[in-house]
This record gives C-alpha cells, structure tokens and sequence, in this order.
C-alpha cells in the first residue's frame, strides 16, 4: 500500500523486510515441528497403552497417524532448510548492497578530490620544496663552515708542530731522518738538516766540551725511560 501514498521503498528496506518475513516463518515452522514432536510422544504411548489391552485396530489407526506425523517433522525440516538458504542469499544481496553504497560514496569523494586537486601547482609546489630544501642546506654548510673557522685558533697549527718534534725529540727519533724517506720531502729535508746544524754549531761552541757529553747523558736517560715504561 506504500506505492497509493507516493512513497517508495529503498532496495534496502525491501530486503530487510523480506529477510524478517523469511525469519518469522522459520520460527513458526519450528514451533510447529515441536508440536509434532510432543504429539508423537504422545502417540507412542498411547499405542504402547492400546497394544497391552489387546485393541490391534486401534494400534494400527494410531500408528498410521504415527508414520504421517514423523513425515510432516522430515518435510519441516526440509522447509526450514530451504527458508535458511533464502535467508542467507538475501543477507548477502544485503552485504553487497551495503558495499556497492559504499562504493558509490569512495567514488564521488574521489572525484571530488581529484576536481579539486591541481595538478601543474602542485608540480610547482614540489619545485619550490626542492629549492628551498637545497638553499637551506648550503646555508647550513656555510654557516658551519664559518663557526669552525671562527673557533679555531691561530696558533693551533704552530703549537702542533712544536708538540710532535717535542715528542719525537722524547723518544730519540729524527724528525728530518723521517722526512728525508717522503718522496716530496727529499730535496727539502737536506737542507732543513744543514740550517739546524748551522745553528746546533754555535750553541756547541758556547757550550763548551762537557756540552756534548750531557746531551749524549740526557738522550740515553729519555730512552730508558721510555723502555720501562
């Protein structure tokens, strides 16, 4: 009667009541199945009752209305089958309704997205992205490389020079006898050796003799030291 008053049903209502039709009816079958079963129950005693007081035709009337009675429980439960198969393939219709809907409205949303979105500016941004990535990143090296100059001190190169000959001097090793194997120091080491000797000759002289024999002493005592430690 809906269609008299204008109004139409949606697919999904018209499943969801034929569902709740098809349900009914499955538990009104069930009641009646139950029914039948009681009352066979009860058949069967009361042929039990007829057979001991010896009225066999009344046995046999009963026990006919026994055989129909378990005929109609077998095609209940052959209608309940049935009625649960439809059930189940209006539940799924049901299920692919649902999903079809859902379908429809991830499309539309889709579309809309894809409307809105543009795709040239959106190039353009990543550009832009990328550029200014790389000019931060120059700028951060920049930056870094000025900081380590700023903190690094004018001397530190000197007094690591003076810190390794003072070293190399402890443990008895020669600095120019070092530099002389380098294939770029060859020609220089020769006459690095020749300016440090012009300048050991006068302090020798100022010295004295005794001055040799005290260096000789003081080498020989570093040495030892170095060998227990």
């Amino acid at each position: 009667m809906s269609w008299i008053f204008g109004k139409r049903k949606t697919p999904a209502e018209l499943l969801r009541e034929n569902k709740r039709m098809l349900d009914k009816a499955i538990r009104e079958l069930d009641r009646e199945r139950m029914g039948l079963q009681n009352q066979e129950k009860k058949i069967v005693l009361e042929i039990k009752k007829m057979a001991k007081q010896g009225q066999m035709d009344a046995v046999k009337v009963m026990a006919k209305s026994l055989v129909r009675n378990r005929h109609a429980v077998t095609k209940m439960y052959g209608l309940k089958s049935q009625l649960q198969a439809v059930s189940l393939r209006i539940a799924t219709l049901k299920s692919t309704q649902a999903m079809a809907d859902a379908m429809k409205g991830a499309t539309k949303a889709m579309s809309a997205m894809n409307k809105q979105m543009n795709l040239p500016a959106l190039t353009k941004i990543m550009r832009e992205f990328e550029r200014q990535n790389e000019r931060m990143e120059m700028t951060s090296e920049v930056m870094g490389d000025a900081i380590d100059d700023a903190f690094e001190g004018e001397g530190e190169e000197e007094e690591t020079d003076e810190l390794v000959s003072q070293v190399l001097d402890e443990i008895g090793v020669n600095l120019d006898s070092e530099l002389v194997g380098a294939p770029g120091n060859k020609q220089a080491a020769p006459a690095a050796a020749a300016a440090r000797r012009q300048e050991a000759e006068p302090m020798g002289a100022a010295a004295g003799g005794g001055g040799g024999e005290d260096a000789d002493d003081d080498l020989q005592q570093r040495l030892n030291n170095l060998r227990k430690q």
